[in-house]
């Protein structure tokens, strides 16, 4: 009975010797290997950094890396505690398989970023619009695209439906097209309202020379005459421009006496319910 309980003894001891210390082996490897980990992930940073690599790659460049730098250390990890990496291999890609099944939706949005990435139809600080939304790209993860909207609000999209849906892009041209519609009334003398925005256009020096500046009649209604104005500008100076040329026009139309179109008028008659049409002379 003493030799049973003394063989135990032993057996329990260089069991936790053994294990004891490969338990202690692996935690060292965790600790050490999550600092180099660390470590690294500074080093590519900067590194990309250096090299100018697109803004819109670093931060899914980075989070490949941290994923493989993590899965590598994992394996080393395991194997220092005695596993059989044959079959913790097939236990991980059977793990893979139901985890790909059952987050199928999140592949697709993973493929879709990988193809946004490569294809590049937009970068960080780009404004587009798409799936209704409007905004400047602030990121491109992995899973999904964050937009920063005019009043500061933060939209993520997911990659899937935007690596297949359309895109439109603001940023990619050096110029964009400004349309201003002015409205006037048919009375006024169309030649005097050209010349009055030609002025006003050929006063403003945002507004480029190529391609030239057209002023065309769009619509002639009974009471309405709409002419549009197409001027070329700078991407930086769309707004400003749009807005300022806006409240040029009005204050210009006011002082030269262009009317503006005056709505017509239904008059309700309280006699057998009769309706007049009533024009302002």
């Amino acid at each position: 009975m003493t030799l049973d309980i003394d063989n135990y003894r032993e057996m329990v001891v260089n069991f936790t010797v053994l294990y004891g210390m490969r338990l202690i082996v692996a935690l060292v490897i965790l600790i050490v290997g999550a600092w180099v980990i660390k470590r690294l992930n500074k080093v590519i940073s900067n590194l990309m950094l250096r090299k100018a690599v697109d803004e819109s790659l670093r931060p899914f460049l980075n989070s490949i890396f941290n994923v493989m730098l993590w899965v590598l250390l994992l394996v080393m990890v395991v194997s220092q505690l005695g596993v059989e990496m044959t079959s913790f291999i097939a236990v991980i890609g059977s793990a893979g398989l139901a985890i790909g099944l059952a987050l199928q939706g999140s592949l697709s949005n993973f493929a879709g970023g990988v193809l946004i990435l490569t294809i590049k139809p937009f970068r960080v600080g780009d404004y587009i619009e798409a799936q209704g939304q409007g905004g400047t790209v602030h990121i491109i993860n992995i899973f999904n695209t964050v937009l920063k909207t005019a009043d500061n609000k933060t939209i993520y999209l997911p990659n899937g439906p935007l690596a297949s849906t359309v895109v439109v892009n603001y940023s990619v041209e050096p110029t964009r097209r400004v349309e201003l519609l002015f409205n006037v009334s048919v009375h006024n003398d169309i030649g005097k309202v050209r010349q009055l925005i030609q002025e006003l256009i050929q006063q403003d020096e945002r507004v480029l020379q190529e391609p030239a500046p057209a002023i065309v009649v769009t619509n002639f209604a009974e009471h309405t005459i709409t002419i549009s104005t197409r001027i070329w500008c700078n991407r930086a100076d769309y707004w400003g421009l749009f807005w300022d040329m806006n409240e040029r026009a009005k204050d210009t139309f006011e002082q030269h006496n262009i009317a503006l179109p005056v709505p017509k008028r239904e008059v309700q008659s309280n006699v057998g319910g009769a309706k007049s049409t009533a024009m302002p002379v």
